[in-house]
């Protein structure tokens, strides 16, 4: 059995106040019930390149799979875009071209989240926020071992020192979480050009005050206002 959930949804992507290009990718696939960010990096040329690969690939898995066909699909999407990435660097003279990915899955009361880097995915839920990645990054580590907290962790000097993204190293690795859904349950995925400027209480505050028509402006526009030199992109998916 394939029930879909009963969602909602709202998407929007910045190229933010000093970059020139949109190194960052949205995909939304309602119908699928999948939904994915990517952040490129290694300069225009090649950032923007890395992520839209990522989305492209992705939005191109056949629909209507099962579930657990269709988490299979994009697993095996994910590794096959790091090898055509690697082997385009290669091309470009070994340079480094990665981009991080972010994507939740929803299907029969459950979601599924993959990862890899530092774009997160937030849940609110009875109003309470809580984020459901861990960034794969140096400064995670001193999260991890209790030297600061999150919001310390985005003015940390290395806080843009990622250690994993599609693209770059032998095999890529993805982490993964699941969870079962409750109604009124709100996720967000985002780029890190959000969270350099946007606290775990401003996120909280937007996401349950705001309805979805809105919300998704308002955290760009949190971005924009702390100083946007990142591109910003976010989803917000409302479970009815």
């Amino acid at each position: 059995m394939n029930s879909r959930p009963r969602v909602r949804y709202s998407a929007r992507s910045h190229v933010g106040l000093v970059r020139k290009v949109n190194e960052d990718a949205v995909l939304a696939m309602l119908d699928e019930g999948l939904w994915l960010v990517s952040d490129g990096m290694g300069g225009h040329e090649a950032g923007d390149y890395a992520s839209r690969l990522i989305a492209d690939m992705t939005a191109s898995i056949p629909p209507g799979l099962p579930p657990a066909e269709r988490l299979n699909a994009l697993r095996d999407t994910l590794s096959k875009a790091h090898k055509v990435i690697r082997a385009e660097a290669d091309k470009r003279g070994g340079k480094t071209i990665g981009a991080t990915v972010v994507s939740l899955m929803l299907a029969n009361g459950h979601f599924v989240g993959l990862w890899a880097g530092d774009s997160r995915i937030y849940l609110l839920r009875d109003g309470k926020i809580q984020m459901l990645t861990s960034d794969h990054s140096v400064v995670a580590d001193l999260v991890r071992d209790g030297q600061m907290t999150w919001d310390e962790a985005e003015h940390h000097p290395q806080s843009n020192a990622i250690t994993r993204a599609v693209g770059v190293g032998e095999e890529l690795e993805l982490d993964k979480i699941r969870g079962e859904l409750q109604p009124g349950d709100r996720f967000l995925l985002c780029s890190d050009g959000l969270t350099k400027y946007a606290t775990f209480a401003m996120l909280e505050k937007a996401l349950k005050e705001l309805p979805l028509e809105t919300v998704s402006d308002r955290l760009v526009q949190m971005a924009l206002d702390g100083g946007g030199a990142d591109n910003i992109s976010v989803i917000v998916i409302e479970v009815v």
